[in-house]
């Protein structure tokens, strides 16, 4: 198993990049997280995962160990292949995965192109102790910060903000200051949109 490669970008794209090693060219699939840290062409490390098909071995490449855990995580659940993984880390972060499949946000998950409903759900029953367990996410403090979070997205959403922009905004403040109460996460989301 390859399990990173070491080497210079020859070629960089936001599905993948060719990564030179000791004169040898590997192409490996990315997400678009990996690409926007990718560096233009200097010398870069990459985790991998190597999947091998019955017609082909395929080279998953990723910034940081916890992008290839949520990739192993989310390609163990049936019904979710390499590209639907990789189009998930693509749409969402690592811990926006985590956060959506934790706290059960059927609705999220289910927003990434080619996962249905069904799908959504069993990624949550499938995954959801395993993203507490690896991830060591505390339920009581994501219960709390999820109810805060859709009350103040309600909010912003009457008052005529669009739901997707407001999401990542009131992300943001939540990583800064995790403990916000409702009000205080609207009148600092209106302070930034």
């Amino acid at each position: 198993m390859i399990t990173q490669i070491k080497g210079r970008i020859v070629e960089k794209n936001p599905t993948n990049v060719v990564v030179d090693c000791n004169g040898l060219g590997y192409i490996l699939n990315i997400s678009l997280n990996t690409y926007a840290a990718l560096p233009a062409d200097e010398n870069v490390l990459l985790y991998t995962h190597l999947t091998i098909r019955e017609d082909a071995h395929i080279l998953y490449g990723f910034s940081n160990k916890t992008e290839r855990e949520i990739f192993r995580l989310l390609i163990s659940v049936s019904g979710v292949g390499p590209s639907i993984a990789r189009t998930m880390l693509s749409s969402m972060s690592s811990e926006e995965i985590q956060q959506a499949i934790a706290s059960e946000n059927v609705k999220l998950i289910q927003s990434v192109k080619g996962i249905g409903a069904k799908t959504a759900q069993r990624v949550i029953i499938d995954l959801k102790e395993k993203i507490l367990k690896t991830f060591d996410i505390d339920e009581v403090s994501l219960a709390e910060n999820n109810t805060n979070k859709e009350e103040a997205l309600s909010a912003l959403e009457v008052l005529g903000f669009a739901r997707k922009q407001s999401d990542k905004i009131v992300t943001g403040i939540l990583k800064e200051s995790p403990s916000a109460t409702v009000e205080e996460l609207i009148k600092k989301a209106l302070k930034n949109l």
